[in-house]
């Protein structure tokens, strides 16, 4: 059997299968090629999976993304491309990527129907998606201001960094200097000022994440307001209740002499 099997990839070979004539003379574990293996800043891609010598009956197969299956890849094995190959049988099945975005990079599992099962796996790398949490933030004079930056897609993030606009400049935020304190994980940054000052910190505020990929932005508007903006309304409220209170007074204090004046 193991000189058939040995012949038949030599036939394999000669008709432009390029497989491993020395691995599978010496086994009989089955052999799955992902192409491409890795998809990078692409728009679109094919995902291919090929499985020569199975271990047993390939009932159908599913692709998976990022742990998670996804329910229209499902097939049985009718749906399967088969190709016969002298003394090997070849399943063939694909998974195409039209519009390949940060919503769906990440890692891509081709997983066969036989016992056990047989996958393997393919990366697809977008650039980050980087956005604002809130794209404009309040704080109050004094105070502390916290801005927020999260990213999403694959890969995440492996760098982070925070700029303010001055006019059409931009300066570098230095984490643990004057004011100034930066956090961040894969997927989130976040810049916190301390002692808001409504003359200094006011404006735009832009934050970087860089990965292996490439790198995006977003911007954050900060306003600052003066300590003593919270008690305008209530100054407003007080106001308002003078002057209803003046005007009864006044109202009733003329009319009083006109009452006395009846009277007599």
């Amino acid at each position: 059997l193991l000189g058939k099997l040995c012949a038949a990839i030599l036939y394999c070979v000669v008709f432009g299968w390029l497989f491993n004539i020395f691995t599978l003379c010496a086994s009989t574990d089955p052999l799955i090629e992902a192409q491409p293996m890795e998809v990078y800043n692409q728009t679109s891609a094919v995902l291919s999976c090929k499985l020569t010598h199975p271990p047993s009956t390939v009932k159908g197969y599913y692709w998976m993304r990022n742990g998670k299956v996804i329910e229209s890849s499902k097939h049985n094995s009718p749906t399967l491309y088969t190709e016969h190959t002298g003394y090997l049988l070849v399943f063939v099945f694909s998974f195409s990527l039209a519009n390949i975005d940060s919503h769906s990079g990440g890692l891509y599992e081709c997983v066969f129907l036989s016992e056990p099962e047989v996958k393997t796996t393919i990366e697809v790398k977008t650039a980050p998606h980087v956005s604002a949490y809130k794209h404009s933030e309040h704080g109050n004079e004094k105070d502390k201001g916290v801005l927020v930056c999260v990213s999403y897609g694959y890969p995440l993030p492996t760098d982070w960094k925070w700029y303010k606009l001055e006019g059409e400049d931009k300066t570098a935020i230095t984490n643990g200097t004057d004011r100034y304190e930066i956090k961040s994980t894969p997927n989130r940054t976040t810049l916190t000022i301390d002692d808001l000052d409504i003359t200094m910190d006011i404006g735009d505020y832009i934050c970087y994440g860089t990965s292996e990929v490439g790198s995006t932005s977003d911007k954050v508007h900060l306003r600052v307001r003066s300590r003593l903006a919270a008690l305008w309304p209530f100054l407003g409220v007080v106001a308002e209740v003078i002057i209803l209170v003046s005007i009864i007074f006044i109202y009733e204090k003329r009319r009083k002499p006109d009452e006395i004046n009846d009277g007599k």
